[in-house]
């Protein structure tokens, strides 16, 4: 049940395919018994659901955990989670660095990253179609902290960073700031041109 609710929150509001539901309950249970697996966890999961529905009947299990042709769709009806709230501050966070705001586009940047709190779907045996979410979100989320690192640089705070970066590790998910630091060496942000693109390289691979 954990694996199913992890692959549908993580594409919530999305049809996903009953083959790549399958596909991903096959990592720990036999590929001809993944169809059964998978029907005895969604009426399982709606069982637990019931117990949350509201006392209107406005949401039922059947219309969070909806049934289409061809798959399932966690059905979120608009409600919060951290990852559509990473990509609103993210976005945003974005756009002030594209306007040069960076007391904004840090403030937004440190909000989305301060969401994690450990790796995405932790303790899930991820199939391929969740590890390929994964992937993209551990992506993204070393995009978000370059960004970052490059306003707090636009904006002089070079000690502040630096000291950050040195303490940040313990009981965060951003367990690539200690790893930064130790890259980038005691000369850390004597030059922000230098300083960004070793940020890209330890972070993104040399992808940008």
């Amino acid at each position: 049940m954990r694996q199913l609710l992890a692959v549908l929150a993580a594409y919530a509001d999305q049809l996903v395919p009953a083959t790549a539901l399958a596909g991903e309950l096959a990592v720990h249970t036999p590929a001809e018994q993944t169809r059964t697996v998978l029907l005895d966890s969604v009426h399982r999961l709606r069982g637990l659901l019931a117990g949350a529905a509201d006392a209107a009947g406005r949401r039922t299990p059947e219309t969070v955990l909806v049934s289409l042709p061809g798959g399932y769709l966690l059905d979120t009806g608009g409600g919060r989670s951290d990852l559509r709230e990473f990509a609103r501050e993210a976005g945003a966070g974005y756009r002030a660095m594209s306007r040069r705001e960076f007391e904004t586009a840090a403030r937004r940047l440190r909000g989305a990253l301060g969401l994690w709190r450990g790796p995405a779907f932790d303790g899930i045996a991820a199939g391929p179609l969740l590890a390929e979410r994964i992937e993209g979100l551990e992506q993204t989320r070393r995009s978000v902290l370059t960004q970052w690192v490059e306003a707090q640089l636009a904006l002089g705070r070079h000690r502040e960073l630096r000291a950050e970066l040195r303490t940040a590790g313990a009981g965060r998910a951003l367990d690539t700031y200690p790893e930064l630091a130790r890259v980038l060496g005691p000369d850390f942000g004597r030059s922000p041109a230098v300083t960004t693109r070793a940020v890209r390289r330890t972070l993104l691979g040399g992808v940008i």
